[in-house]
């Protein structure tokens, strides 16, 4: 039974005891968030080492010692995390035991169940058919199920008007949301030139994905369904754009087109993937037919190891 098919109140309670359960254990302890990485408290100075930000140099303790100091920050106790939905048409899909908008609510319903018990506050952005919804932030597990309620009533009404713009969500996110915290930003990361424009050019939102992580933390979460990636050999096929509506004949029995469509997508997953790490973004990748909480974990712990080399400057150049 997928979470859909579930009342609200029953599936909220059965996603809050999953991330509860298995994941509560390995994200807390003596780590203070779900990323790691620069708070905004100051915490004791300490001299200079190669690496170090500049833009944390103590001047004063500099000046009396006569030794370059740095003046540590430490974790935030309270912070304010946003989550960006993306519900655009291409989410309504799933060939597995979970439709990628199913697993989108179960990616918010992991941040916002384990940072609310931290006493953290938590808001909301659904974007769908360039309309941008906003939950302001609260804290408390009422505040937290109204928004996940709200997410899961959200349903495919068959006619959208309009693509959705996720650049024009992140920018928004960015401009309005100042408070510095956590960013989560779940999407398929599907857009219009996928497949029109030169691989290596930068996505669409990467400019405004910038903007974000120049300020906060920022968590992406990749949704991908397994038949996004490669097409089955069930004969010929009308497969349809879902945002635009336009329909197109394919013949999934040769292997000419299938072999183009998984090179296709494997592309369009790679210009993903490096945009995010051009950005300094979190990238967790979550698929309808895997074990989404298992996925976490993993990267959760990975990330903890990498975090500082990839936050890192390059040599020679002070952020």
């Amino acid at each position: 039974m997928t979470i859909s098919q579930l009342a609200p109140e029953r599936a909220l309670r059965r996603l809050e005891l999953t991330v509860v359960r298995r994941l509560e254990g390995y994200l807390h302890g003596e780590h203070l968030g779900l990323l790691p990485g620069p708070g905004t408290e100051l915490a004791e100075a300490r001299e200079y080492q190669v690496g170090d930000d500049v833009r944390r140099m103590d001047w004063a303790v500099t000046a009396r010692t006569t030794m370059p100091h740095v003046r540590d920050l430490i974790a935030d106790r309270e912070l304010e995390t946003w989550a960006l939905v993306d519900l655009s048409a291409s989410m309504d899909f799933g060939t597995s035991q979970l439709e990628k908008r199913e697993l989108a609510v179960a990616a918010v319903a992991t941040v916002g169940f384990l940072t609310h018990r931290l006493g953290d506050r938590f808001g909301g952005l659904m974007l769908r058919d360039s309309t941008l919804r906003r939950w302001p932030a609260r804290s408390g597990r009422l505040a937290l199920y109204g928004l996940l309620r709200a997410l899961l009533a959200e349903k495919d009404h068959g006619e959208h008007k309009a693509r959705s713009d996720l650049a024009g969500a992140l920018e928004s996110m960015a401009r309005t949301q100042r408070k510095r915290g956590l960013r989560v930003v779940v999407s398929d990361f599907l857009t219009p030139e996928d497949g029109e424009i030169d691989a290596r050019m930068e996505p669409s939102w990467e400019r405004a994905m910038r903007k974000l992580t120049a300020q906060h933390q920022v968590l992406a979460v990749e949704i991908v369904d397994p038949r996004e990636l490669e097409l089955p050999n069930i004969g010929v096929v009308m497969i349809g754009d879902p945002e635009t509506g336009a329909v197109r004949e394919i013949d999934t029995r040769k292997r000419r087109v299938r072999q183009e469509y998984a090179a296709a997508a494997l592309a369009q997953r790679e210009r993903t993937r490096t945009a995010l790490r051009r950005v300094g973004a979190g990238h967790l990748v979550l698929r309808t037919d895997r074990d989404w909480v298992a996925d976490t974990v993993r990267f959760v712990l990975a990330y903890k190891r990498v975090a500082p080399r990839l936050h890192q400057p390059p040599k020679g150049v002070a952020r």
